[in-house]
């Protein structure tokens, strides 16, 4: 295994060796991004130890300032690591590969011992049910490439025959991810299609689902994870812009609107999630059960 060092004088830590009996506590997490960075917030006030995985050597540098072992990815073997973590998550999202941590390093996992493994997917597994509801129990029909290669990276997970626990994320938001700036500069649209809704979900949320899930381990558990109120995209941006003081952003039409490829696709599809797993088997309780909660938050926090 390759140590996670980014060179210079920053002294960064490589992911250490196996935990002895009674060791503390330690979260390997894969792909150490903004969902998995929150949680790593939480744990480390914990007295955990969380090792995380990083492309970029500028990134392992300010990992290691925040608490975070950096391990520079790709590694040769991750078999080191894994007898060192008692809990992993997954956030990497699959590739042309499939899923770029099984692609390399399943056998070592289908071999690893943890106590909990969380992997982090998408409510698009669903598809598109026109504005309908849908829980855990729904059938996994997704419409788009990306929803499709989620469902395939789930079913790889759940073949390992790990603690598996799999979080169907809404659309992510939180510092740093809000509508405030492009409201602010004037980028922002409000893209118009009737019956349009999606669902959505603060980062700090995900974060204590993931903790709490830990705390109430269910192997073979799903959970998605979202609010209490799937809103219209230009909802969001309307309000966004009344806290600011500001006019709603203009809006446009779906069908003639310039949009990537990726943007347009989220349009494909509507759907409403329910969340009543994460209350009734994880005792979660909302901080921000919707939108609204959510931007006052990122605005008194200065986003």
């Amino acid at each position: 295994m390759r140590a996670g060092r980014a060179g210079g004088e920053a002294g960064l830590r490589a992911a250490r060796g196996p935990a002895k009996v009674g060791d503390m506590k330690t979260l390997l997490s894969l792909g150490h991004g903004y969902c998995a960075q929150a949680l790593a917030r939480v744990l480390i006030a914990q007295g955990w130890r969380v090792i995380g995985t990083t492309r970029d050597p500028d990134r392992a540098r300010a990992m290691d300032a925040e608490g975070v072992e950096p391990l520079l990815w790709p590694v040769e073997s991750l078999a080191p690591t894994l007898a060192a973590a008692t809990h992993v998550l997954q956030s990497m999202a699959p590739g042309a590969t499939g899923d770029p941590v099984l692609a390399r390093h399943a056998a070592e996992l289908a071999e690893a011992r943890p106590a909990w493994v969380g992997y982090l997917s998408t409510t698009g597994v669903y598809g598109d049910h026109l504005g309908g509801w849908v829980d855990e129990a729904a059938p996994l029909a997704p419409t788009t490439a990306r929803g499709q290669a989620r469902v395939d990276a789930e079913a790889a997970w759940q073949a390992l025959g790990l603690p598996l626990h799999i979080f169907r994320l809404a659309g992510i938001y939180g510092p740093g991810r809000g509508p405030f700036e492009k409201v602010r500069n004037g980028t922002a649209r409000r893209i118009i299609k009737p019956g349009q809704v999606f669902s959505r979900i603060h980062v700090e949320d995900i974060a204590q689902v993931l903790a709490a899930s830990i705390a109430r381990p269910d192997p073979g558990a799903v959970y998605n994870v979202c609010d209490d109120d799937p809103a219209p995209p230009e909802d969001v941006l309307a309000h966004a812009a009344e806290l600011l003081g500001l006019p709603p952003p203009p809006a446009e039409d779906w069908k003639t609107a310039d949009m990537t490829p990726m943007a347009r696709s989220f349009y494909a599809e509507s759907k409403r999630v329910r969340n009543d797993r994460i209350k009734r088997d994880l005792g979660v309780r909302l901080l921000y059960p919707d939108y609204r909660s959510g931007l006052r938050a990122l605005l008194a926090a200065g986003d």
